[in-house]
């Protein structure tokens, strides 16, 4: 995994995800058996070549988002920009406390998987998102 050094230092904990293939494909758990009863909102998003999402960061609820690259993740934290890089077919998930800005950009030419659990539900009337552009 292509980490930098102040990576491993963060709010924000990486993590490579366990895959295990065969001929068929690539399985793997998006999340670990011990945070699924916490979670209150989940969602799976296909982002199209050169394609951005987040741009935001949660006040109130930690997001974990397990991706599959290639992948630049970029994060905000303690006024700080950092970039992670994410290898193709490499599958990674980033544990990201309430507060800290966040952003995915596809690096590949495939649509880039990723899934997302948020602790707080999703309202569309008052989402607990705030706009903060990174990428």
């Amino acid at each position: 995994m292509a980490l930098s050094a102040s990576s491993m230092n963060s709010q924000v904990i990486t993590e490579r995800v366990v895959c295990h293939v065969d001929a068929r494909g690539v399985v793997f758990e998006p999340l670990p058996p011990e945070l699924i009863l916490g979670q209150r909102n989940v969602h799976v998003v296909l982002t199209e070549a050169g394609g951005v999402r987040g741009n935001h960061a949660h006040p109130a609820g930690t997001e974990t988002v397990t991706l599959v690259g290639p992948a630049l993740v970029r994060i905000r934290e303690e006024g700080c920009v950092r970039d992670i890089r994410v290898a193709d077919g490499e599958v990674v998930r980033l544990t990201i406390p309430p507060g800290i800005a966040h952003a995915f950009q596809n690096i590949g030419s495939k649509p880039m998987l990723l899934v997302a659990f948020n602790t707080v539900p999703y309202d569309p009337a008052r989402p607990d998102l705030v706009r903060d552009l990174l990428l």
